[in-house]
């Protein structure tokens, strides 16, 4: 396993075993990373894993039915929809292809899904733009996919790690798999841990805590954090 892997691996497992909010993911990011307009088909799930990265594009949904035959166990599959008119990439047969016969953790896609009764009532981790009856044709595109946009998409999606919850969806690029973003996630929890404590159990106002940081003034609270 070379490095990058390894490091993609400790995030990944430090995300889940805490289950680090897109919240957090996204602040530490410098508030940026958000899919935008992507919501999950049903709350509650949250997913956390390595992206594998498919594409559609006019109106047609073969060459997903095309890639997806070769993904491997245990990705975030990540379909990006390209001039599909607000039509649904696929369905409920699609994600039952992907999630229970490939076993990938999740589905999310900047575009539209539907079968919405059955996504629902499998209660299936799926995150999109929108649900709707109308969907993308089985056809074979007739001109090929613009092999630039290919390329550029897949080198920055595809590997990075996604991180789905109640929020939406954020993207770790693959820039900041490393340690360094390791540790601005531990900073983040523990932040988190610090502002709640302040709030329940020592009242101060949210302007006391977020604003002016006066716990970082409590010597000896600060001395009982594993905080920098």
């Amino acid at each position: 396993m070379d490095i990058i892997m390894e490091m993609r691996e400790k995030i990944i497992d430090y995300l889940v075993r805490n289950r680090v909010s897109t919240t957090e993911v996204a602040d530490a990011l410098g508030k940026k990373g958000v899919l935008p307009n992507v919501m999950p088909v049903n709350r509650g799930h949250y997913k956390a894993g390595k992206i594998k990265w498919i594409y559609a594009y006019e109106e047609s949904n073969w060459p997903i039915h095309e890639q997806v035959q070769d993904i491997e166990e245990g990705c975030v599959v990540f379909v990006e929809a390209f001039d599909c008119k607000d039509r649904a990439v696929f369905g409920e047969l699609v994600s039952k292809y992907i999630l229970l016969y490939h076993q990938s953790r999740a589905i999310i896609t900047n575009g539209k899904m539907r079968d919405a009764a059955g996504l629902i009532k499998e209660n299936w981790p799926i995150w999109c733009d929108g649900l709707t009856p109308v969907g993308c044709f089985n056809r074979k595109p007739e001109k090929d996919f613009d092999e630039i946009i290919r390329t550029e998409h897949m080198e920055k999606y595809d590997g990075a790690i996604a991180v789905c919850d109640d929020c939406g969806v954020v993207i770790i690029p693959k820039d900041c798999i490393t340690k360094e973003f390791l540790k601005k996630l531990h900073h983040m929890e523990e932040q988190e841990d610090i502002w709640f404590d302040r709030l329940d159990h020592y009242k101060e106002s949210t302007f006391e805590i977020v604003c002016k940081k006066s716990y970082l003034n409590d010597e000896i609270y600060m001395s009982r954090r594993n905080f920098e």
